[in-house]
């Protein structure tokens, strides 16, 4: 299985809040690294109650087509540039998002889970965050609880949301220092690689990881499993500023595309 390394499939800019950089340096630096192929990813996220937006609105989802198609256009001698959506699911709107998402025609959807609400409170908690309040709310309500249901609820998502790939799988809960894998966990991991097989979603191999832990999302024995199961792996740097399109992709040239990976 050779993952393609001239195609980055998660790319973010400055419209999600929480990233730098226009989409038109984003495409100039995806060219000056030799890729042929480019996704952007951006954030939709539906009834998250959180401190700031890290979400893209309808009217920024309408300037972000509209320039994208300018792109497409402006370079499409040079690089393929894809249009998509990185969902993050709510459960306790699903339908909401299926609305949304068939509101509009994607290039590529992504599948994540951010915000995870705990009973009783009004608001969210981002489950990718390195804040302490994120993190102490977080150990109040247990660990292996709250990585429990961040696992079933991706694997719920991942059987409704018509996606193409899930993203960083096991990055929820990894700036937790007491963040550990159980037997049961590792359960629900294959449970959720099963649901990504039958309904032909690929997992993406996502860089990033690299920066924040040392090693890519998701760890190396989920990707052994995915492996195992023969779901689509593709790269992504999830790139937050135009530097960092591509990153780290040389590393799955190193480790994945040789034998006996690619075997």
């Amino acid at each position: 299985m050779i993952i393609d390394t001239k195609t980055d499939m998660h790319v973010h800019t400055s419209r999600c809040n929480h990233a730098v950089g226009t989409m038109e340096q984003y495409v100039q630096e995806a060219i000056r690294k030799g890729l042929k192929r480019m996704v952007f990813l951006e954030h939709l996220e539906e009834e998250i109650s959180y401190s700031y937006r890290t979400w893209l609105t309808e009217e920024d989802f309408d300037d972000y087509f509209a320039e994208g198609e300018t792109l497409q256009k402006r370079y499409h001698d040079e690089i393929e540039i894809l249009l998509g959506v990185e969902v993050g699911y709510n459960p306790e709107c699903p339908q909401r998002l299926l609305t949304r998402i068939a509101g509009r025609s994607w290039d590529w959807i992504g599948l994540s889970y951010h915000f995870f609400r705990v009973p009783g409170s009004s608001n969210h908690l981002n489950l990718l965050s390195s804040s302490r309040q994120s993190l102490d709310a977080i150990s109040r309500y247990g660990t292996a609880a709250v990585l429990s249901h961040y696992l079933d609820a991706l694997t719920q998502a991942a059987g409704i949301i018509p996606a193409n790939m899930l993203c960083h799988l096991d990055a929820g809960l990894s700036f937790h220092p007491d963040i550990t894998f159980t037997q049961q966990h590792r359960s629900q991991v294959d449970q959720l690689l099963h649901t990504l097989r039958d309904r032909n979603i690929a997992l993406e191999i996502n860089t990033s990881g690299l920066a924040k832990r040392s090693l890519m999302f998701p760890a190396p024995w989920i990707l052994d499993r995915a492996r195992d199961l023969n779901i689509t792996l593709v790269a992504s740097s999830d790139a937050h500023a135009p530097a960092q399109v591509g990153r780290f992709f040389s590393q799955i040239d190193t480790h994945f595309n040789q034998p006996p990976f690619n075997a």
